[in-house]
């Protein structure tokens, strides 16, 4: 199972941004899907996250401002950022609880980390 992220870049503060991730090979079910975002200098930290169902999950910071999707059919998660402030500078790294088999249990699986830096 591989993720692809894609959609990072230079934007300007006040702008708006969307980041995809798409899961790719063996997959039965994706159960979670989520973005994270390391800083410079700073941990890395969830952004967002959606369950199968729907259900969705933002830190503090983000609320109001950026929105989780997610396409089931095509396993592909994205993350709307709107307004975006020059400390959501990060590289931002996708996420997902995957089950490759009927039966199996579950593993986390990352993509490769896209860098998304907003100039003021």
């Amino acid at each position: 199972v591989q993720l692809q992220a894609s959609g990072g870049g230079l934007v300007q503060a006040g702008s708006s941004h969307r980041l995809s991730c798409t899961a790719s090979g063996t997959i039965f079910v994706i159960r979670r899907m989520g973005w994270y975002r390391q800083a410079p200098g700073r941990q890395r930290e969830l952004v967002a996250f959606i369950a199968w169902r729907g259900t969705t999950n933002y830190t503090d910071s983000v609320k109001g401002r950026f929105t989780i999707s997610r396409d089931n059919p095509k396993n592909t998660v994205y993350l709307q950022m709107d307004n975006l402030k020059p400390e959501d500078t990060a590289v931002y790294f996708c996420h997902a609880d995957i089950r490759p088999f009927y039966g199996s249990d579950d593993f986390d699986y990352w993509g490769q980390g896209t860098l998304v830096t907003v100039s003021s």
